[in-house]
């Protein structure tokens, strides 16, 4: 099957993490001026869904968006079915970390592969923001290299950032005028990942109004940072579809920013998949969650352990962090702590099934509490 660079916007996006939330939002936008959208459905993001996918082009679609996992040597065979006009690489970071030669160089390596294999002529966008993204191997590719940012300078650059109830709203300068977004989800990161999706619609001449449209309609996927009212003004963060260091300190970071005033909990499991980084990384998150002064932590899983040794010896009181291997236990702790104004994330790689805590979590407060809010 020949390589096919399609007519229509073809956009790729890739990354250790936001591949999922990003497309969507470039969907979203999409979708509130053209009707035939194909793009990237659950999380098949292997060379041979891409396949799939170009074999299901036809010439009504107006564009086609994939989520390309770049890990090992995946890379270059995304690459014989579709060579993208638009390429987003979101960031450089610790997920799958022992599946990708255990060093963020060599990370940087396989998600170069959208530099080197998408349409030359084409648009690479990145992260200013993420520092690991400077490894990343550019400087060959002939096209256009944009950027997004918040903290650096970026030619889409996000600023006065305001949370609200019920997601965050930014600024970015566009056509030399300042407007205004919003998104119906939390986090800075999940601001880069909206901006990935405004500079490919502002290259596609898409107006602000549109974006904007897009923006709010945006359905965050399943278990992505989902913030779940719960009665007597408490909250839950379902982000338990994954976790690696730099999502865990994210949620971690969405989770100070809606519970002020609030009891603030973490339930955090294993993360798997980070190799020879798995010691260091658990203790960075153990550390991160000691500095955030949360008022209960609970780790779940064999390797979730060093979390409990690294906020120790950050300083944070032992009689407040629990670790468990057995989920009954677990939750049966947690039943202590599940009461009025309170917030609670739970975090933790797929395979852990955390998302059985997070469904016991929201199951509970309806049973002690009823649906009075």
């Amino acid at each position: 099957m020949a390589s096919k660079i399609p007519k229509i916007p073809a956009i790729g996006v890739t990354g250790s993490a936001g591949k999922s939330t990003t497309t969507a939002f470039i969907y979203s936008i999409f979708k509130t001026k053209w009707k035939h959208v194909l793009k990237t459905r659950g999380n098949r993001n292997l060379p041979k869904h891409t396949k799939r996918y170009v074999q299901q082009i036809r010439p009504s679609h107006d564009a086609v968006i994939l989520e390309m996992g770049l890990g090992r040597e995946a890379g270059k065979y995304h690459f014989r079915y579709l060579k993208p006009n638009f390429g987003v690489i979101t960031n450089v970071g610790t997920a799958h970390y022992g599946k990708l030669g255990n060093s963020i160089k060599a990370t940087a390596k396989k998600k170069s592969a959208m530099a080197k294999y998408m349409n030359p002529k084409g648009t690479l966008l990145i992260n200013k923001d993420d520092k690991n993204s400077k490894l990343l191997s550019t400087k060959k590719f002939k096209g256009q290299l944009v950027t997004v940012g918040i903290k650096k300078r970026a030619h889409y650059q996000a600023k006065n950032i305001k949370y609200s109830k019920n997601g965050v709203s930014f600024s970015v300068r566009l056509n030399r005028k300042t407007e205004r977004f919003f998104i119906p989800t939390f986090g800075d990161h999940n601001v880069i990942n909206a901006l990935f999706a405004i500079a490919i619609a502002h290259r596609l001449r898409f107006s602000p109004r549109q974006m904007r449209l897009g923006l709010k309609r945006f359905k965050p996927p399943r278990r992505r940072l989902n913030v779940i009212s719960l009665p007597k003004k408490s909250l839950l963060i379902d982000d338990t579809f994954n976790a690696n260091p730099q999502s865990v300190k994210a949620a971690t970071d969405v989770l100070v920013k809606l519970g002020k005033r609030k009891k603030k909990i973490a339930v955090v499991g294993s993360m798997l998949e980070l190799g020879s980084y798995s010691r260091k990384g658990h203790h960075k998150v153990g550390k991160y969650l000691a500095r955030k002064r949360m008022d209960r932590i609970f780790v779940f899983g064999v390797k979730a352990k060093q979390i409990k040794r690294a906020a120790i010896s950050r300083g944070y009181p032992s009689k407040r962090i629990y670790a468990y291997t057995d989920r009954y236990q677990l939750h049966n702790k947690l039943k202590n702590y599940v009461s009025p104004n309170t917030i609670i994330l739970v975090k933790g790689s797929h395979r852990m099934r955390m998302r059985d805590t997070a469904e016991f979590v929201a199951e509970y407060n309806l049973k002690k509490y009823g649906k009075n809010r």
